[in-house]
């Protein structure tokens, strides 16, 4: 949870400043831990949060490490809409684009860039919020994600979320064939399918989201504070426009979530529009693709190489 750009930090989580001498840091844990304790009613989710965000700040070593890496030092910079200053402080943070390490193992094949298009929008945008002829050494210094309006964090969290399933699926193997940021409307780049996966399990288009807190499913749809419009209806929407164009049958459909926003790590909620349908978190994505979803087709043989085909001839990438 603390790692999202969307996610409360650990000084928000113990409802106290950043700058809370440690008396005061230690009285608001005891207090946030009865609070939230199930015993007495509160919130299990939130009472392991409260737990989390001691662990991080609990101490001056990891106090002190914490606020370096997520922009709260003394010698972090103050970032705002009327100018920004930065000077790289946020090195430790792990927002940035992924290195590839050098890795022998067969990988599933991967055509498309995960997270690519909210990676540039998320640039773009934040260069605009900062103000025109400002420089930014450093667009993901944790300060300055922190000080950016709300659609900017969730432009950035997504495309993290893309990028870490599209590491899931790759490890997959050379079994596994995945497409990456895949146009549904030509006219609208937001409009798109985040994954494509074929394998022997079938077909599968991935929505891979962080939503920035717990979320819920009624009556086949996503609820929660930060859900917005419709997930699940618009990716099946988005599968059934690509099947249609690529004359192919997908077998299921699977939104990707981080672990600790979902209460079951697999739910299937059966068929929407035909087509099933799965909620999983990310560290359950992996098996979810090997075994496939409760009533979808496998796909084998030359009909595996067939759909390959026809998807590589009509995908085209945002």
């Amino acid at each position: 949870m603390f790692d999202s750009p969307l996610s409360a930090s650990a000084y928000e989580v113990l409802g106290v400043a950043a700058d809370a001498a440690d008396d005061e840091l230690r009285k608001a844990y005891r207090l946030r831990l009865r609070q939230t304790h199930p015993d007495t009613g509160g919130d299990a989710a939130l009472f392991v949060h409260v737990q989390r965000a001691w662990e991080l700040v609990g101490t001056p070593d990891a106090r002190s490490a914490y606020d370096r890496g997520h922009g709260f030092g003394a010698s972090a910079p103050s970032y705002g809409p009327d100018g920004a200053d930065g000077d790289g402080s946020g090195a430790g943070t792990s927002w940035r684009p992924p290195s590839r390490p050098a890795d022998t193992r067969p990988r599933a094949r991967s055509f498309g860039q995960p997270g690519g298009w909210r990676r540039e929008r998320y640039l773009d945008l934040i260069r605009e919020w900062a103000g025109r002829g400002t420089e930014l050494p450093d667009p993901y210094d944790p300060a300055l994600v922190r000080a950016a309006p709300r659609e900017l964090k969730r432009m950035l969290a997504d495309a993290l979320a893309e990028e870490a399933s599209a590491r899931v699926i790759g490890d997959l193997g050379m079994g596994y064939t995945v497409w990456h940021d895949v146009a549904v409307d030509p006219r609208d780049a937001s409009v798109k399918v985040d994954h494509i996966v074929l394998g022997p399990s079938g077909l599968y288009a991935l929505l891979s989201e962080d939503l920035g807190g717990p979320v819920r499913l009624r009556r086949g749809e996503l609820i929660g504070d930060g859900v917005e419009g419709s997930p699940i209806a618009d990716l099946v929407t988005g599968a059934r426009v690509l099947a249609r164009a690529a004359r192919v049958r997908f077998s299921g459909a699977i939104v990707v979530l981080p672990d600790d926003d979902v209460v079951s790590a697999i739910e299937e909620i059966g068929k929407v529009r035909s087509l099933p349908v799965a909620v999983v978190a990310r560290s359950a994505l992996a098996t979810v693709l090997r075994r496939g979803l409760t009533g979808a087709r496998d796909i084998g043989g030359n009909e595996l190489f067939d759909v390959r085909t026809r998807l590589q001839q009509t995908v085209r990438f945002v």
